[in-house]
């Protein structure tokens, strides 16, 4: 009698249990089960593409040795950016470009040269008179210092001409080896590499090198180049990092060697946004030079205004 007594009870007890729970619990545990098998399943997570694969010695050589003839047909007619018409201008030019642009220069050289044809006569000149001409480049005391030696040496040393060594030529004051190279190579026909910003530059983004040191640059690069290439390569890198590959924001998107270059994407990839960062001819504008070679497509740069 008690166990049916029991049993009536636990009947009673869970009717009430039941009939206490929300009328929306039942549903919502029906459409919970319908949403879970409904759901899709969950995609796979992406594989991590593959690290890519270092560069072999010989596949770096050929795609370097690949960008210089593309440089070469982009500028067929690259050339030293600094009027001259001689070594000793060439050489007093290349002193006066440190810190500042060849435009600058070329701007400055005229009105020195009617002064200062010679070496003998610069060495002669008052160094406050030189300070004056060179004025506009910057630094116009240390440049004045400088050419007033080396121009001092050529004539005392070399006869009042200009060496046609490497060795010769970094002996002279405010003379080192990018000065010697970019001389040599222009003047004499001798081929050097000139690293200059733009140069330096330049091999670390392609890859031809890791090195600051200009001289470890030059060294780097002057293994991967026959050197009958290094006097040419040298205007061609300059070239392209004046107008395309700029320091801060290269025209990635309007460079034709970007398919060979390691570094694409570090500036702007969209090539309408890109275009309108090339320089110079490229862009439209007048180069460096106020008397360019003659089969340079761009403008002529203009003299310096008088203030």
């Amino acid at each position: 009698m008690a166990t049916k007594t029991t049993t009536a009870a636990k009947k009673t007890t869970a009717k009430k249990t039941a009939a206490a729970k929300p009328a929306g619990a039942k549903k919502t545990a029906v459409a919970t089960k319908t949403a879970a098998k409904k759901a899709p399943a969950k995609a796979p997570a992406k594989k991590a593409a593959p690290a890519r694969k270092p560069e072999s010695r010989v596949a770096m050589v050929r795609r370097a040795r690949r960008i210089n003839r593309e440089l070469a047909e982009l500028y067929p007619y690259a050339h030293p950016e600094l009027d001259f018409g001689n070594p000793f201008e060439l050489l007093v030019a290349t002193v006066l470009s440190a810190q500042t642009t060849d435009l600058r220069v070329n701007q400055t050289t005229p009105r020195l040269f009617a002064v200062c044809p010679t070496p003998e006569d610069m060495a002669a000149i008052p160094p406050e008179q030189l300070e004056e001409l060179i004025r506009p480049t910057g630094f116009f005391r240390a440049k004045a210092k400088s050419l007033i030696g080396l121009s001092t040496a050529l004539r005392d040393r070399f006869g009042g001409e200009v060496p046609g060594r490497l060795e010769d030529l970094v002996t002279l004051p405010g003379v080192g080896r990018k000065t010697a190279n970019v001389v040599l190579g222009n003047a004499f026909g001798v081929p050097g590499i000139t690293v200059d910003t733009h140069f330096g530059r330049l091999a670390r983004r392609f890859g031809w090198t890791t090195a600051q040191d200009a001289e470890k640059v030059e060294a780097d690069v002057a293994e991967i180049f026959p050197k009958s290439e290094w006097t040419m390569l040298s205007h061609r890198v300059v070239f392209h990092g004046r107008r395309v590959c700029h320091s801060r924001k290269p025209a990635c998107g309007a460079c034709p060697i970007a398919p060979l270059c390691p570094s694409y994407g570090e500036g702007e990839t969209d090539p309408e946004k890109a275009k309108k960062l090339l320089k110079y001819e490229l862009g439209g504008q007048p180069g460096q030079r106020l008397k360019p070679p003659s089969d340079y497509p761009g403008q002529p740069a203009l003299p310096l205004v008088a203030s």
